[in-house]
C-alpha cells in the first residue's frame, strides 16, 4: 500500500482541486487558439467542407489585396479612438461626483450601473428605435426644441458616432465603479495639506489625485481598448456593418467572412490579426503598469 507523507497529500489535493479549471481553460481556450491558427494557414471553406493548405496565402491576401481591409482598420480605429477617451473621461467625472458624501447618493450609483447588467441584445434593439428617422425618439425629442435629426443608423457620417454614443452609456458604469473604488481608497492626507496650503480643487485634482489614480486609469484604460476590438453585438444588431461599411468593425468583419461567405480559413486569419492585436495591448498594458508601480 502506498503511503503518503502530509505534504504530498497537499499537493494531490491542491492539483485535484485545479483540474477542473485547468482541463477547462486547456479545452475552452487552448485548442480553440491553436485551431484558429491552424485554421488560418488553409483555404477553408464552411458550406462545401473544401480544405487546401496555403501557408500565409491568407495573411497576403489580407495586406495586399483585400481593400476593405483597410477600411475596417480604420473604423476600428475610430471606434477606439471615439469610444476610449469618452467613456474614460465620463467615467472620472461620475466617479467624481459620486465620490461625494451626500444623502441619497447610493441611488444615483446604482442607476449610473444599471445599463452595465442590462441585456445588451435589449440595449441594442431599444437604441435602434430610438434612433430611427422620424418615428425615432430621440429625433421627435429634438423635434420639441426646433431641431429636425437625421436618421442616425441609416447615414455613414452618423453611424459610427451613434454606436459609440450607445456603447458608452451601456459600458460606462463598469468604469465607473472602478474608479470609483480607487477614489475612495486614496490617502486624504495629501489632498487635505494641499487645501491648508491653498490650492484649488482643480490643483489638487490635477496634481495630486490624478497621479495616485495613474495605475487604475491604466488599467481602465486598456480593458476599455480591448473592449473596443470586441465590440459586435451593437454592431450587429444596429447597423450590420453599414451603412456602406462605415460601421464594418474586425469582429464583425471575421463574422462576416466566416458565416456570410463561409470562407473560415480567411476569417481564421482575421482572427489571428485580432488577437496579435489585444495581445500587444496586453502586453503594454502590463509593461506600463510595471513603470506606474516603480514610480
Amino acid at each position: 500500500m502506498l503511503h503518503l507523507t502530509n505534504s504530498q497529500r497537499e499537493t494531490i489535493w491542491g492539483y485535484l482541486f485545479i483540474a477542473p479549471q485547468t482541463i477547462g481553460f486547456i479545452l475552452l481556450i487552448v485548442l480553440p487558439l491553436i485551431t484558429i491558427f491552424v485554421f488560418s494557414t488553409e483555404e477553408r471553406n464552411l458550406l462545401t467542407g473544401v480544405v487546401v493548405p496555403v501557408g500565409f496565402e491568407n495573411f497576403r491576401t489580407i495586406f495586399q489585396e483585400d481593400i476593405l481591409f483597410r477600411k475596417v482598420l480604420l473604423n476600428t480605429l475610430t471606434l477606439t479612438l471615439g469610444l476610449v477617451p469618452l467613456n474614460i473621461g465620463l467615467a472620472l467625472f461620475l466617479a467624481s461626483l459620486l465620490s461625494q458624501k451626500l444623502r441619497g447618493i447610493t441611488i444615483f450609483r446604482v442607476l449610473f450601473f444599471s445599463p452595465v447588467v442590462t441585456s445588451a441584445v435589449a440595449w441594442a434593439i431599444v437604441w435602434r428605435f430610438m434612433l430611427q428617422g422620424e418615428q425615432g425618439t430621440v429625433n421627435q425629442v429634438l423635434q420639441l426644441i426646433g431641431v429636425e435629426g437625421p436618421n442616425w443608423l441609416r447615414r455613414p457620417e452618423w453611424a459610427m458616432l451613434s454606436v459609440i454614443v450607445t456603447l458608452v452609456i451601456k459600458n460606462v458604469g463598469l468604469n465607473t465603479i472602478i474608479l470609483l473604488s480607487a477614489l475612495t481608497n486614496l490617502p486624504s492626507e495629501y489632498r487635505e495639506a494641499a487645501h491648508v496650503d491653498g490650492a484649488t480643487r482643480w490643483q489638487v485634482f490635477r496634481k495630486i489625485t490624478l497621479p495616485l489614480l495613474a495605475p487604475t486609469l491604466l488599467f481602465v484604460t486598456v480593458i476599455t481598448v480591448i473592449g473596443s476590438l470586441k465590440v459586435f453585438d451593437h454592431i450587429m444588431l444596429m447597423t450590420a456593418g453599414g451603412p456602406s461599411n462605415s460601421t464594418m468593425v474586425l469582429v464583425y468583419y471575421i463574422y462576416y467572412q466566416a458565416f456570410q461567405f463561409f470562407e473560415t480559413g480567411y476569417a481564421s486569419a482575421l482572427a489571428v490579426i485580432l488577437f496579435v492585436i489585444a495581445l500587444v495591448l496586453t502586453l503594454g498594458q502590463w509593461l506600463l503598469r510595471g513603470r506606474a508601480y516603480d514610480d
